[in-house]
């Protein structure tokens, strides 16, 4: 068979699985140069995997089963056009047509379900509600071509579909009316010039009552990213009299340079009365480090015992007896 286009193409064989139960799943593209050559698409549980969630967190874990079936589509160019020049139909796993619309690929919103959907998101009705008057609507969950997180993640990505810089606005707005509600609530933000979020630090008020008794070593990390904007998220820890880790702050920085820490710590400095702990724990972040002496000079800055011990395989691997230093260490500490 011959195509006009690449996509034709594939669209041809999606259509195709849909009618005969599976899904599929472009395995790869070779290009030369901007230019693609050729196409391979499979069965979408070709090769052989299984999903890391265990069955008790998921009730269908997903698997590759190494399924043979797929079309390898190649270009004509002489004429112009595209050609299916191999095609392998047998599946290693049952397909079930009366069910294809559920799987991922399949599943699609229609027009007046999306105006249904919007309508209800301004209205203020939760993505719950309105799924369940679907599935009221429609006589059971069977009879619907999509399923809740279809609606869920419509609603994110178009119905609520911002900008970065209106997401900034926003959450400056939720820092206020957070203070509003609660005047001891505390917090500093620094914008770009496109209006995105540079740098931002909040404590509420339980968090600056727990630093008064439970402040003399700190504990500072920024082992997480945020994954849509890339944000570094920093969190200030203290322990209790109960041995317990408690919140004394919370930050979003751009970048980790050593201006960003600067002006972070001294926004910490000030939402806790100027009062700088005893200790500081971090890991081990030259930038940081210059930050917490130009900062905090009195304070003991310590590296956290967990970032030493996570490195000591890695630098011993060279000795002889590295299980054996390495447990010795261990049991030292």
């Amino acid at each position: 068979m011959t195509f006009t286009t690449l996509e034709d193409a594939g669209k041809f064989y999606r259509n195709y699985a849909k009618a005969a139960g599976f899904s599929t799943r472009v395995r790869c593209t070779n290009r030369k140069g901007n230019e693609i050559k050729n196409q391979l698409i499979t069965c979408s549980r070709e090769g052989k995997w299984k999903s890391k969630i265990s069955p008790t967190e998921k009730t269908n874990p997903t698997a590759g089963l190494n399924c043979p079936a797929r079309i390898y589509i190649h270009t004509l160019k002489d004429v112009g056009a595209w050609i299916i020049s191999k095609v392998v139909l047998d599946h290693s796993h049952p397909c079930c047509p009366s069910k294809t619309e559920m799987l991922k690929q399949h599943r699609e919103l229609s027009m007046s379900i999306r105006r249904t959907i919007e309508n209800n998101e301004e209205a203020g009705i939760r993505p719950s509600k309105t799924y369940q008057s679907f599935v009221a609507a429609a006589g059971g969950h069977r009879e619907l071509h999509f399923i809740e997180k279809d609606v869920r993640n419509y609603i994110t990505r178009e119905v609520r579909n911002v900008s970065e810089q209106e997401d900034a606005k926003e959450f400056g707005k939720y820092l206020l009316r957070m203070k509003e509600k609660n005047q001891n609530f505390f917090f500093e933000l620094q914008l770009e010039e496109d209006q995105s979020i540079k740098l931002a630090f909040w404590a509420d008020a339980r968090s600056r009552a727990a630093f008064e008794y439970f402040g003399d070593v700190i504990s500072f990390d920024t082992t997480y990213n945020t994954n849509r904007y890339n944000l570094v998220c920093g969190s200030f820890v203290g322990v209790n009299h109960h041995g317990q880790s408690t919140l004394l702050g919370c930050s979003l920085m751009k970048n980790e340079e050593i201006e960003s820490f600067k002006w972070l710590f001294q926004c910490w400095l000030r939402c806790m009365g100027g009062n700088a702990p005893k200790g500081f724990l971090t890991d081990q972040c030259a930038s940081m480090k210059r930050a917490l002496e130009a900062c905090m000079p009195t304070t003991v800055h310590r590296w956290c015992i967990w970032h030493i011990m996570k490195k000591i395989p890695s630098k011993l691997n060279g000795y002889k007896g590295h299980a054996d230093i390495e447990q010795e260490m261990s049991h030292v500490v």
